[in-house]
């Protein structure tokens, strides 16, 4: 690759990355991008902190769902959109990405699924803990003081993904 996004004949580069790739890169980044839309069609994008855990599958093989909690951060209003959206449209992706001067470097992976919004006192008290944990483990924002807002789950549909520098080694 030449800096600009191609291999220097003009073709486009880059590599598709592999589900496991897409998961790993998710796990390590420290935030990403929620994306939902409502019944009026309009997307909204907003900047979340999160947790990827492994949930059980119904049934059928266990999946992944990636948890987001309505936090203590400053908020304009506590009758948030993507909440709203979600009721209205339960299909949502999170994104993360790296940025870079050195296009080489630029990798995205993106997670599609359907999310719902789960409370303290809802019909799974112990996945909405669990969920709660995953984010106290990982922030330490959140072991000092627990998000006591609802929390967002989404579950894993499909991964997508794509580096530059192509998948690492071990994710091949």
């Amino acid at each position: 690759m030449d800096g600009t996004g191609t291999d220097g004949t003009g073709t486009r580069g880059g590599t598709r990355l592999p589900a496991g790739e897409c998961r790993a890169r998710l796990r390590a980044a420290r935030h990403g991008y929620l994306a939902t839309t409502g019944s009026d069609g309009w997307p909204h994008v907003v900047p979340v902190t999160f947790a990827l855990l492994r949930a059980p599958g119904p049934g059928g093989p266990p999946g992944w769902d990636v948890v987001s909690a309505v936090d203590h951060k400053p908020k304009t209003t506590t009758a948030l959109r993507r909440l709203r959206n979600l009721a209205e449209n339960p299909r949502a992706a999170v994104l993360v990405d790296a940025y870079d001067d050195d296009w080489d470097r630029l990798w995205w992976v993106r997670v599609d699924g359907t999310a719902r919004v789960e409370h303290a006192d809802g019909p799974d008290p112990a996945a909405f803990e669990a969920g709660l944990d995953a984010l106290a483990d990982r922030y330490p924002q959140y072991a000092a003081r627990r998000p006591d807002g609802p929390l967002v789950r989404l579950r894993a549909v499909r991964w997508r993904g794509w580096s530059a520098q192509g998948a690492t080694p071990a994710a091949r």
